[in-house]
């Protein structure tokens, strides 16, 4: 047999797989010359029918750019609108189905994923979803908020009840953003959420108008509830309520707390993490995605020491360093929604035998330092920080109503130091 090389055969041309393999790659841009200089193109291979592709693909050339950037540029959305022409075979796709894409595109905290997530599945689709993007009007959309507004309530208690104008708003934010990533995807050219004089979305002002009043207790009735349930009650979550009580901290937070965030030297703490509501099995960074350090007064330091020596008691394990300060029994971290209910029996327990206690939230506790720090004339600066707030603003805003009583302070502190001189 010969070992002479072969001639090569003659065959059939490439088969439509072979050249569809060609639609993968990313594209090319040239460099060409014209009577007025250089100018550039791209090339990349597309489907004939994004509907029908077995009819195979066709190359798709665009040219006249300037420069490489501008080219690139062009590409680079060619190739968006291919991936899109592929995943929707062709079609402009419906609300609903393009929501889901989005969301799961998202890369944001799992429990703000999963409040948008509710939002599509109670408020978008169920009414919207089977409209193609480029069929959804402004008019459309302010039908919609204004059925909200008078019986979009999907809760067991409340169903068919009014929406509230921060449920709404929101409702409106998460549209707005699918409709926004609509435009950079191709489907749509304009947003019709941002029609203002159409749509008209509940404002802020209206947002704040139906916001409950923030419940509170005053330090006689925090002193109340706390010695009760120390002595009374025998509470093991004594510490627990002080330290949100007298730190100011989320629940969350307090959860997430490992006695190596504890410097009883410095009487600091450490707030470096948080129960992620999404799946309490797991930690993640403070709300505000970053780390904070808040003093702490002598006597709840004492009261988180008696804690440690209690849990150190029931397993040596529990008073590592590593070891969350309320851990469960295993030294697992608890369900926040889970504290929640303890402290509502709690308090339902404190109110039937405590006279002039009213029922707070859990989140009342936090509003409480709070409130009661800014009664006593300490700068809002230093509360935003021990509470965590990103800004000023939000401490202001939240606690808007003990500025009257600064006010009456501060008046009266002015009064008395221009009397005086």
């Amino acid at each position: 047999m010969s070992n002479a090389p072969q001639p090569p055969k003659k065959g059939k041309p490439p088969d439509k797989r072979q050249r569809r393999s060609r639609s993968r790659h990313p594209g090319s841009i040239q460099e060409y010359m014209t009577g007025a200089g250089k100018r550039w193109r791209f090339q990349i291979y597309v489907d004939q029918d994004p509907e029908y592709p077995e009819l195979g693909i066709r190359r798709l050339t665009r040219s006249g750019f300037a420069s490489t950037e501008e080219a690139n540029d062009a590409l680079q959305d060619a190739l968006k609108q291919r991936r899109q022409n592929e995943k929707f075979s062709g079609t402009v796709p419906t609300i609903a189905v393009y929501a889901d894409e989005w969301v799961n595109g998202l890369k944001l905290a799992a429990s703000t994923i999963q409040g948008y997530k509710k939002i599509i599945r109670n408020h978008i689709r169920p009414q919207l979803g089977e409209i193609q993007l480029d069929k959804l009007t402004s008019t459309r959309i302010a039908r919609h908020y204004r059925n909200l507004e008078r019986s979009g309530r999907k809760d067991r208690v409340g169903m068919g009840q009014p929406l509230s104008a921060n449920t709404v708003n929101k409702v409106h934010v998460v549209l707005g953003a699918i409709l926004a990533a609509a435009i950079d995807d191709g489907h749509i050219v304009m947003n019709p959420a941002k029609k203002k004089r159409t749509v008209k979305a509940p404002t802020t002002s209206e947002v704040r108008a139906q916001k409950p009043e923030i419940v509170t207790w005053t330090a006689t009735q925090l002193q109340t509830f706390l010695t009760w349930n120390c002595d009374c009650l025998n509470d093991e979550l004594f510490p627990l309520w002080r330290l949100i009580a007298y730190t100011g901290m989320r629940r969350s937070e307090a959860l997430a707390l490992k006695w190596s965030d504890i410097n009883p030297k410095t009487m600091r703490i450490s707030i470096r993490r948080a129960v992620d509501t999404a799946d309490w099995t797991k930690t993640k960074t403070p709300k505000t995605g970053r780390a904070r350090v808040i003093d702490v007064d002598a006597e709840t330091l004492k009261v988180l020491a008696a804690h440690k020596v209690a849990r150190a008691g029931l397993s040596f394990e529990l008073g590592k360093a590593d070891a969350y300060v309320f851990g469960d029994d295993d030294g697992k971290l608890r369900s926040p929604d889970g504290i929640t209910s303890r402290w509502d029996r709690r308090l339902k327990w404190a109110t039937a035998t405590l006279d002039g206690l009213t029922r707070v939230t859990i989140k009342g506790l936090r509003h409480t330092h709070a409130t009661l720090l800014l009664e006593l004339g300490e700068h809002p600066k230093v509360v935003q920080e021990r509470l965590g707030h990103s800004t000023i603003t939000t401490t202001m805003n939240i606690y808007s109503h003990v500025t009257p009583t600064m006010q009456k302070s501060a008046v009266d502190r002015f009064a008395a130091h221009v009397g005086n001189a």
